[in-house]
């Protein structure tokens, strides 16, 4: 018996399917894609900046580039005023090339580049500092106009975080910022923190929040907190999730793999997006006493994110073009044009579990489902895209599509090679969705 994890409903992507448009692009670019709907970004932006409003909460939103390598995501947050987030000299110059100012840059990441704290400070970024020697080279490089940092705090409660200044490196920190004068704006305090529960980020925030009330008696600005990312993204139904757990074992997947629940993505999420924002702003930190906005509120203190996939949530979907199917006893084994490279999910040794969906122009028995598994084109036998046996509504022929839904939040490039020179999948940008005709598309740039 199959296991089936379809994602939710998306009348959007279903009328992106309906149109005919995927299998002309498949013919036209000749091998696998990505599409990308570019107004499901602006409106996951909204309800961020909603939620924040809704608490009355001062504070910006980062899109955190490294989710979707897209240039389209780019142009959007120029174009909606939202800042980036970005980790290299090559994502600062892609932001800055397409039209996102220096100063709505935030740049992470650990030991960074000479190049690029150089370039960051000379467009006016902020930059998060991780360690003292970074502080130093930054203020090595300070003048006339200061340099703008946050303090990154290491989270206690993950003692395996290689992010943050502990307690004693930050009270230096705070030192050295305070002795650099006008060198220096220390505009406040932020960390990283693996995991998408509520509870620890609205902790962790109150205590960033009374570091910057105790760095304003040394002088400093300190007058804002980045809580990072870590906003999850609900891609299936409870039930549906819940039922996957409980039965799913090595006779689901191809050759008996092994899973864990804890080796996937919680898949299904209470609380996500713009609502888990909500949640830390609601919650209380330690426990006890006012809320999270409260704090934050009369300590005057404006509260970064950092979201990636959060922002990406609907925001598009991978397409393979089927070109082999193989039968072997009890299930099918489906080949695409493309590879596994393309879904990240598998760098992690994980799944990337919402099913595909399968358009085809021919029919079929519909009361036969159709179970296989989805490997890629290359020649190593741990290439598959889908090692579970999918339920397919009828057998898959050559020239079927299969839609993985909801990828654009780091499956589609974050583990990308050109293995056997196979052509990386080209992302399309889809607009023109409200109106009754069809589609419009272009390459994204």
């Amino acid at each position: 018996m199959a296991l089936t994890l379809a994602a939710h409903p998306d009348p959007l992507a279903e009328r992106v399917h309906a149109s005919g448009l995927l299998p002309e692009l498949a013919h036209g670019l000749g091998g696998p894609f990505h599409y990308l709907l570019p107004e499901r970004f602006d409106a996951n932006l909204v309800a961020f900046r909603g939620a924040l409003a809704d608490a009355g909460v001062e504070g910006r939103v980062y899109y955190a580039k490294k989710a979707n390598k897209a240039a389209v995501f780019i142009d959007r947050c120029a174009a909606g005023g939202a800042g980036v987030d970005v980790a290299s000299l090559g994502e600062l110059r892609e932001a800055l090339g397409h039209g996102v100012r220096g100063e709505d840059l935030v740049v992470t990441g650990p030991a960074k580049s000479e190049q690029l704290l150089r370039v960051a400070f000379q467009q006016g970024a902020l930059i998060a500092v991780d360690e003292l020697d970074e502080l130093d080279r930054l203020l090595a490089i300070a003048g006339p106009r200061p340099v703008r940092v946050l303090l990154r705090l290491y989270p206690p409660a993950q003692p395996r975080s290689r992010f943050g200044l502990d307690d004693e490196q930050l009270h230096e920190a705070l030192r050295r910022c305070a002795a650099a004068g006008d060198r220096v704006r220390m505009e406040g305090f932020s960390f990283h923190l693996s995991g998408y529960e509520v509870g620890p980020r609205a902790d962790l925030a109150g205590e960033l929040v009374e570091l910057c009330l105790k760095a304003r008696v040394l002088g400093l600005q300190a007058d804002r907190i980045s809580i990072g990312g870590g906003f999850p993204v609900d891609y299936v139904p409870a039930d549906a999730w819940n039922t996957f757990l409980a039965d799913q074992g090595p006779a689901h997947y191809h050759g008996e793999k092994a899973f864990t629940a804890s080796d996937f993505y919680p898949y299904h999420s209470p609380v996500a997006g713009a609502d888990a924002l909500r949640a830390i702003l609601a919650a209380s930190p330690g426990g006890q006493g006012a809320n999270l906005a409260t704090r934050l509120r009369e300590a005057g203190v404006m509260l970064l994110l950092e979201p990636g996939r959060a922002l990406l949530d609907g925001a598009g979907s991978s397409v393979f073009r089927v070109q082999g199917v193989k039968d072997r006893p009890g299930y099918g084994i489906v080949t695409v044009d493309g590879t596994s490279l393309s879904l990240s999910e598998q760098w992690f040794n994980s799944e990337y579990l919402p099913e595909p969906v399968l358009l085809t122009e021919h029919g079929g028995d519909a009361g036969a489902p159709y179970l296989a598994c989805v490997g890629g084109a290359s020649c190593l036998d741990s290439d598959l895209l889908t090692w579970r046996k999918v339920a397919f509504p009828t057998r898959l022929q050559v020239g079927d599509l299969l839609v993985y839904p909801n990828t654009a939040g780091y499956q589609m490039d974050s583990n990308e090679s050109p293995f056997h020179e196979l052509p990386l999948p080209p992302k399309v940008v889809i607009d023109r969705l409200d109106g009754a005709g069809r589609p419009r598309w272009r390459l994204d740039r």
